[in-house]
């Protein structure tokens, strides 16, 4: 890894490449405060055109997209019309993953909701009208975090494989959330596990914050915010079936994404990961981002490609 400047971590922003060759890369914007600039979710995947919206890659076993859309200052509606597509696209396959990158994350919309509030509402509500009252069954990982761009990132990775949805036990499900954090809760799970063919398996660990049941703990502190925060990746590393150490040493690739409120805190919770997480060959972004609660501070994500998994 290498520090970045204020300056040049303004010029960099975190890009996300689909395809191998030939494939567009899409900016996040999201400043890069050290570690990757870019990331490709699967390096072997081969441009497949588009579809609505998205433009499209293929690898084994695996279908991936990335649309960017306006908002047209109505965060809500253009969430709906975004999933719309996104389903279209993926109908008859399985979701696994999905990223999502909302502008002004904390602001306030002009029907008096935050804008996270009416992400994620219309984010459910396009879940229930194409997989019915009970469409919790099918949400999958999922991350939303505040970008700087001006349009509303998506990106997603499915597969025909048959997956496992996971929960944190020492968490409410996001979408069982009360009315208190929104009219629609969030539609996401907090992992999804993806059998290969090979016995190794691909999980995705979602967003994960200092959150326990559904309250937030320790409010604006990062530090006790980040301890918290590896607490429940260990549970749900544990309930993947990955052991308390999300298989270090034990995948092929382990990528993570460490989102910051603040930028000042980089040096101290790198240096905590560096020893309680991280390990040789990790791929390791830290970004500039607000999250979906303005009380927290920190947020961490973890793909894991080729990984051993047990204890199903």
């Amino acid at each position: 890894m290498h520090d970045l400047s204020p300056a040049a971590a303004e010029r960099s922003r975190l890009g996300v490449v689909l395809a191998a060759t030939g494939g567009a890369c899409f900016s996040t914007g999201l400043p890069v405060l050290d570690g990757l600039a870019v990331e490709r979710v699967f390096p072997a995947a081969e441009s497949a055109g588009m579809a609505g919206p998205f433009m499209l890659s293929r690898a084994e076993g695996w279908l991936l997209g990335a649309a960017t859309v306006p908002t047209g200052g109505i965060i809500e509606l253009a969430t709906r019309e975004l999933y719309t597509a996104l389903f279209a696209v993926t109908r008859g396959m399985h979701l696994a993953r999905v990223w999502n990158y909302v502008p002004a994350i904390n602001a306030p919309e002009a029907c008096g909701l935050e804008r996270y509030r009416a992400f994620s509402r219309g984010r459910s509500l396009a879940f229930e009208a194409e997989f019915g009252r009970d469409f919790q069954r099918f949400v999958p990982a999922a991350s939303a975090v505040g970008t700087d761009a001006a349009k509303l990132v998506v990106i997603f990775a499915a597969t025909h494989r048959r997956l496992r949805h996971v929960e944190n036990p020492r968490q409410l499900p996001a979408y069982e959330y009360p009315v208190e954090h929104g009219p629609r809760p969030p539609s996401f799970a907090r992992a999804t596990v993806v059998p290969g063919v090979d016995g190794r398996h691909d999980v995705f660990i979602s967003g994960t914050a200092a959150i326990r049941g559904h309250a937030t703990l320790a409010p604006g502190e990062t530090l006790p915010q980040l301890a918290s925060t590896l607490e429940n990746l260990r549970e749900i590393s544990v309930a993947c079936g990955l052991g308390a150490d999300l298989a270090r040493g034990r995948a092929a690739v382990r990528h993570f994404k460490v989102y910051l409120r603040d930028a000042a805190d980089l040096g101290a919770v790198r240096s905590l990961l560096d020893r309680e997480l991280f390990g040789p060959g990790d791929q390791v972004s830290y970004l500039r981002s607000d999250i979906c609660r303005r009380e927290l501070t920190i947020e961490i994500e973890a793909t894991l490609i080729g990984a051993e998994v047990g204890g199903e």
